[in-house]
């Protein structure tokens, strides 16, 4: 079930169907530092297997972001991104408080995401530096 969330002429809404995967996908593989080559198959598989939340305003895609969750327990918030002439509107703002207080989202227990640069914005909505660093690895393969 998609949802939507209206302010002026800007739309939230999670509906898979509507998305801009070629628009995503030149984001991320072209603008991105954190996805810079990514393969469209590869961005498309993500999207499938997310809760996708994509930005727009009219018919044109201005953003997006995706949670990686269980919906009990965990939540990984990931590739959040707004166009670059949109941005300074407070439409990432609004973006991450949706995505935050989403009614499938409720009362997990643990959200993490990564940033070299975002760090104001998501403390904003209670996001803190990891509490227990010593308890997470990672295996990174590029």
């Amino acid at each position: 079930m998609a949802d939507e969330w209206h302010r002026g002429e800007y739309v939230i809404g999670t509906d898979p169907a509507r998305l801009d995967i070629a628009m995503i996908h030149q984001y991320l593989s072209r603008s991105a530092y954190w996805a810079m080559g990514r393969p469209l198959e590869v961005v498309r598989r993500s999207i499938e297997n997310s809760l996708p939340f994509g930005v727009y305003r009219g018919s044109a895609q201005i953003g997006f972001a995706r949670v990686v969750t269980d919906y009990a327990t965990f939540a990984y918030l990931a590739d959040v991104f707004v166009l670059p002439d949109f941005r300074g509107r407070g439409i990432g703002k609004w973006l991450i408080g949706v995505i935050v207080d989403h009614p499938r989202l409720p009362g997990l227990r643990r959200w993490i995401l990564a940033t070299k640069d975002a760090h104001g914005l998501y403390a904003q909505y209670g996001f803190t530096p990891l509490h227990a660093p010593e308890r997470f690895m990672e295996r990174f393969t590029g």
